[in-house]
């Protein structure tokens, strides 16, 4: 079984989307997300945007890197700059490790519709990236 952990800083958005998305494509896969600073809760628009796609993380909640330090894991992955630039050394072994950074949808700022046009386009970058990110460990 293939493990995966998908790290932010603030694990409210994109890494609870990633990980949605890789559940929802393999429920073989073990994945979990987590945040280097979490947030109190996950983003309500991350859960509505999913839910949109019919993939729900209404359950989900932001975790600390620390809980998962001393786990083996096949891949690592950073979505975010910050989480890159401060990703913790893992005690457990990590195979591969990748970054894959998307904007961060929470600091999107305007009207109503301009966050939820610009949401939905950073969730379908990271649909698109982790499908992408999937067929590649398919075929290895």
């Amino acid at each position: 079984m293939t493990t995966i952990l998908i790290l932010c800083t603030g694990n409210s958005c994109r890494s609870q989307m990633a990980e949605g998305i890789l559940k929802n494509l393999d429920s073989g896969l073990e994945v979990y997300s987590a945040g280097t600073r979490p947030e109190p809760e996950v983003h309500p628009l991350a859960v509505r945007l999913l839910g949109e796609i019919d993939i729900d993380i209404s359950k989900h909640r932001p975790k600390t890197v620390d809980q998962f330090i001393n786990r083996d894991f096949d891949y690592v992955i950073t979505v975010c700059d910050h989480a890159n630039e401060t990703c913790p050394m893992f005690m457990g072994r990590v195979k591969n490790r990748l970054h894959l950074g998307f904007e961060d949808p929470a600091k999107v700022t305007g009207s109503e519709e301009t966050i939820l046009v610009r949401f939905r386009e950073i969730r379908d970058e990271i649909i698109t990236t982790f499908k992408e990110f999937y067929s590649t460990i398919q075929n290895s």
